[in-house]
């Protein structure tokens, strides 16, 4: 019985390996603070129609935050500013996932930090990719991209990060 589940398993894992539609593409983001201390991990799983993130976050101070994908893999300023701005595919930006007029593929909703400062939560997007499927912003492309985390939640209108303040953690997908 052990040889048959574990020939069963090889026989899945060499189907998944020869048939990419079944494989799936994973990423994570190691999140820092600003002052280098360990603030958890985001797993980003490519989906047929967009990303579904898996965040494990702590640290921070309890209540709403902001969450962002940023346009450059680079966490590597303490204010987290080498980020650059949201994920976008046109040139001019407007941000919001209540604004009609939006094109920010970078916004996402809010998350919520308890009493000890973790947050977990999962959240779906259908902005992005982690390759470009779709036509939609890779996240893996040649500069990389980021996640980043913002003192104050997102008002999901205001231009241009939704009031959400400043950036309080961030982590490069890889």
């Amino acid at each position: 019985m052990t040889r048959l589940t574990v020939a069963a398993g090889l026989g899945l894992a060499a189907l998944i390996a020869a048939s990419p539609a079944l494989a799936q593409s994973i990423a994570t983001a190691v999140v820092k603070a600003g002052d280098g201390k360990d603030a958890g991990v985001v797993t980003v799983t490519e989906a047929p129609r967009g990303v579904l993130l898996k965040l494990e976050l702590k640290g921070l101070t309890p209540g709403w935050h902001a969450v962002h994908f940023h346009e450059k893999g680079d966490c590597g300023t303490p204010d987290f500013k080498s980020a650059g701005a949201h994920v976008h595919s046109a040139a001019t930006t407007v941000h919001g996932l209540l604004n009609p007029d939006a094109n920010d593929n970078g916004d996402l909703p809010n998350i919520f930090a308890g009493p000890d400062g973790s947050a977990t939560a999962e959240i779906y997007s259908t902005l992005v990719s982690l390759k470009g499927a779709g036509d939609r912003p890779a996240l893996l492309d040649a500069d990389g991209s980021s996640i980043v985390v913002h003192a104050n939640p997102d008002d999901h209108k205001t231009q241009p990060i939704g009031g959400a303040g400043a950036r309080v953690a961030c982590g490069v997908i890889k």
